[in-house]
């Protein structure tokens, strides 16, 4: 259960990306709906947990049954195979951010706006939907693999301790996030490189950045699956 909970970790660091540059991404760039109203960047998130609440019962009234015509298992899917193509839809979703964020960056640089980090960006935060859609997406997948998981996979008199399992890896996922952005920082910072993380976000490489997630994310992925592939699962 331990490889799988480290494997685990990896996903965590990508969904925190959430509430922090996706975020940053969205305040510059243009949130009008009309001419005097504004949103905050921050509304997005409503569109994840949109998703999941929209998305949930298509899973489990689609999704379900035909998977379990192939397979024939009564969850369509097991609930390692339920965390793995969430994790590989995380990989997509750091994909399309990384495109998005390097259009977004040749937007400030063709309108003369690298320098002016003030300047709303000529690009609609409409923009940023996709990549919170498929976070939601995945949590559909990943989120609730993991709470069926490690909670089913522990003896009775220890069930608390699965439900511990689980929200370690959004707390720990989140410091390796930071600690991640950490070492980079250090890195280019040593190397004289301009920052990936720079407080003129249109001087920064967010789009390099994501790009790391995904190439990260691979890699995690072959792990979790060499893992789950021999995992022998408890019947309790």
């Amino acid at each position: 259960m331990v490889p799988i909970w480290i494997t685990c970790l990896m996903y965590a660091v990508v969904i925190s990306q959430t509430t922090t540059f996706f975020i940053k991404q969205g305040n510059t760039m243009n949130r009008s709906i009309g001419p005097d109203i504004h949103i905050p960047a921050a509304s997005l998130l409503t569109v994840m947990s949109l998703s999941v609440i929209l998305l949930i019962p298509i899973y489990d009234r689609i999704f379900v049954p035909l998977a379990r015509s192939v397979t024939s298992k009564p969850s369509g899917i097991t609930m390692l195979q339920r965390i793995g193509v969430g994790m590989f839809l995380s990989m997509v979703t750091m994909v399309v951010a990384a495109v998005v964020e390097k259009k977004r960056l040749q937007l400030a640089l063709d309108y003369g706006l690298i320098d002016m980090p003030k300047e709303t960006i000529p690009i609609s935060l409409w923009w940023l939907v996709p990549q919170y859609l498929l976070i939601g997406v995945t949590e559909i997948f990943t989120i609730v693999g993991m709470q069926e998981f490690f909670y089913d996979q522990v003896p009775d008199g220890l069930r608390s301790m699965g439900i511990a399992f689980y929200l370690s890896i959004i707390g720990i996922g989140d410091f390796l996030s930071g600690f991640l952005i950490y070492v980079i920082e250090m890195v280019t910072n040593a190397s004289g490189q301009s920052s990936w993380f720079s407080d003129n976000l249109n001087r920064a490489h967010l789009d390099y950045f994501y790009w790391l997630l995904v190439g990260l994310s691979a890699l995690n992925l072959i792990a979790y699956l060499y893992f789950s592939k021999s995992y022998l699962y408890n019947r309790l």
